[in-house]
């Protein structure tokens, strides 16, 4: 029996089990690291258990802690979640040892399609197709070179025991394969404490859809439709979808009917997923089975209507599956997208940071999201960058389109970046509306998805001027908070007078002049800012958040403060006018000594966030000056790390 149930994760996943768990009439138990103490999943469960640390492998990494925390609790079960340990064979068995029971396959399972070489070696005897590829037990650089040579570039290098990018490069040629291999090892160590690689074919134009199969412990197995995760930016999926658009039902029984097979031949238990990359001739080739729950499951819950975390407690109760394969439902078209903390514009580089402002649209009919945070949070540097996923539902793939669309208009983040106007930019692109869909789709189009920054025009200043003096708190009638002039919601801006005001939006600085009797007649209520000229009103969307004020514009939310110029200009400096930390993180390498000479390119530093490394890289040729960090050194986000002189002024 089951009455208790712990998570071992955290963020949005930790919070979509409870509910589920709650539903179902059970307790639930948070874990949680020092730094996550006051996070949304503890505040959301029944009982919480410290794990201490912060790091990963401090905290929600330690096995033995984990199933402390459950016998602590009266957990009778635990359920892993997706990332961390959720595909850990020896997680699994610790705690079958422990007498507990774990919501996911049989460890024996995890082992067989845990390793990516393994799994395909046994596709490869069942005959199912494979891209070609090395997955030997062998991991010596000359090894995969050799491979690397017989495949023929560009190959892929992936982590055997792990999944969503980590530990996952691109290479193009042999001369870049050593220093990916390197990295990629140290990826795929930090994220899964596996190092071991395997290298394939890099599949050109191919689209991804995989199925999602569930399975029960009295020998029943089904697969719950496809799902179409093409849209990828650095091998981590960005938008999901189901059904996967033009599949045929034929081709969709063959490749649900190979995925079944794949999961009974090792006897699989619970929720699990096999992927597969399909080409436009309509092939499809074996790439992993991801023996867990996975984070677009939403879509398949809104074509099917199945709860599937509640399926996963059922089957670990020992009930059986409450369906067979006729009877699984297809009903229209759903479309998620992940709203993550990062910058597109600096090649989707990790971002951290208090979330100021976080608005989400509200929910209702074909409209979910799942998210593990709330206003006032912070995104640390030690985990995924996922703040949520927002889930539409329609009729069919153009109304769930339109639909995620509004849905991302109406969410509003402050404090830190996201993905946020990239997300709308793809699912409005001609290319997607018409489900012309591969894993090429953003480099493709990129300069649609990811333009320059536009300059702000003397229109958007205006705007933002009156909506900062229109928002800003009367004080006149403070002992009186409902005195209509205690609020300037729904004040018309009639009045004679001048004011100067200085802002700033991003790097740019203005000094405006507002008058009121001049322009167009301006009006504040709720949240909106009315512009009337010439008998036509326009809406802008204003959200007023203490001494910043976020303002819709050119489709984006633009966040507005007002300054002080002169004390400005005395602040500005430049740190050692060097090379900086992009983002919080930890220092893994430091690859130069102080007085080196490097060529442009060079990668310096290597820098671990959210358990992804970025090379920080010299802009041109010169002489290394000085280092200011040290390897395992945590550092902030404009931290001074290298300072690089260029060649020609020590020459001088």
């Amino acid at each position: 029996m089951i009455t208790t149930l712990l998570i071992a994760n955290r963020g949005e996943i930790a919070c979509r089990v409870i509910r589920s768990a709650r539903a179902l009439g059970l307790r639930s138990v948070a874990v949680h690291s020092a730094i996550d103490a006051q996070a949304r999943h503890v505040r959301e469960a029944d009982l919480a258990v410290n794990l201490g640390g912060a790091k990963p492998a401090d905290s929600y990494l330690r096995v033995e802690q984990l199933i402390a925390a459950a016998r602590a609790s009266g957990a009778q079960a635990i359920h892993p979640g997706y990332g961390f340990l959720s595909e850990n064979a020896g997680f699994a068995r610790a705690i079958e040892d422990a007498g507990l029971i774990f919501l996911g396959p049989p460890a024996s399972a995890i082992e067989a399609m845990g390793s990516k070489s393994a799994a395909k070696a046994l596709m490869e005897t069942a005959g199912v197709p494979l891209v070609p590829g090395y997955h030997g037990e062998a991991q010596d650089f000359e090894t995969f070179r050799t491979a690397a040579e017989v495949i023929g570039y560009p190959v892929l290098l992936k982590a055997a025991a792990g999944g969503g990018g980590k530990g996952m490069k691109v290479v193009e040629r042999e001369s870049e394969l050593a220093e990916a291999l390197a990295s990629a090892q140290r990826e795929a160590q930090a994220a899964f404490g596996d190092a071991r690689m395997l290298v394939e074919k890099y599949v050109l134009k191919p689209r991804h859809v995989e199925i999602q199969v569930f399975a029960d412990q009295h020998g029943n197995c089904l697969y719950l439709n496809e799902r179409d995760c093409s849209i990828q930016r650095r091998h981590q999926k960005v938008v999901e979808e189901a059904p996967a658009p033009g599949l045929s039902p034929q081709l969709r029984r063959a490749m649900g009917e190979a995925a079944v097979k794949a999961a009974q031949a090792i006897g699989y238990v619970g929720a699990g997923t096999v992927e597969f990359l399909l080409d436009a001739r309509g092939e499809f080739f074996f790439m992993e089975m991801n023996t867990r729950l996975q984070v677009e499951h939403p879509v398949t819950e809104a074509i099917t209507g199945l709860d599937l975390v509640a399926w996963q407690i059922r089957v670990a109760r020992g009930e059986p599956l409450p369906i067979t394969q006729e009877q699984v439902p297809l009903l229209g078209h759903a479309i998620e997208v992940r709203l993550y903390a990062e910058d597109p514009d600096h090649d989707f580089l990790p971002a951290t940071g208090t979330l100021t402002l976080y608005r989400e649209p509200a929910a209702g009919p074909g409209r979910r999201v799942d998210s593990g945070v709330a206003e006032g949070d912070t995104v640390s540097p030690f985990y995924d960058p996922m703040l949520g996923k927002l889930i539409a539902w329609g009729e069919n793939r153009e109304e769930a389109r339109q639909r995620l669309l509004a849905m991302l208009d109406d969410m509003a983040v402050g404090g830190v970046k996201t993905n946020l106007a990239f997300l709308r930019r793809v699912l409005a692109h001609p290319a997607f509306a018409a489900a012309e869909l591969d894993t090429g789709f953003i480099p493709r189009y990129q300069p649609d998805l990811l333009p320059p920054p536009a300059a702000l025009g003397e229109d958007f200043w205006q705007l933002a001027a009156q909506a900062f003096v229109l928002s800003e708190p009367v004080r006149s009638r403070q002992d009186d908070p409902f005195s209509p002039w205690s609020s300037r919601q729904g004040w018309r801006s009639a009045s004679t007078a001048q004011s100067r005001i200085s802002l700033r939006c991003g790097s740019e600085c203005r000094d405006l002049n507002i008058d009121p009797t001049r322009g167009p007649a301006w009006t504040l209520e709720g949240g909106s800012l009315w512009v009337e000229m010439q008998g036509l009103r326009r809406r802008h969307r204003v959200l007023r958040q203490g001494d910043s004020l976020y303002l819709q514009w050119g489709g984006e939310l633009q966040c507005v403060q007002r300054i002080d110029p002169i004390a400005e200009a005395e602040a500005s400096h430049t740190a050692h006018g060097g090379l900086t930390a992009p983002m919080n993180g930890s220092i893994v390498r430091v690859l130069v000594e102080a007085g080196q000479a490097v060529a442009a390119g060079t990668a310096l530093v290597v820098l671990e966030a959210m358990k992804m490394e970025h090379s920080i890289r010299a802009p041109q040729a010169g002489i290394v000056k000085a280092l200011y960090c040290s390897e395992g050194e945590m550092v902030s986000e404009g931290a001074a790390l290298v300072e690089l002189e260029e060649a020609e002024a020590r020459d001088e």
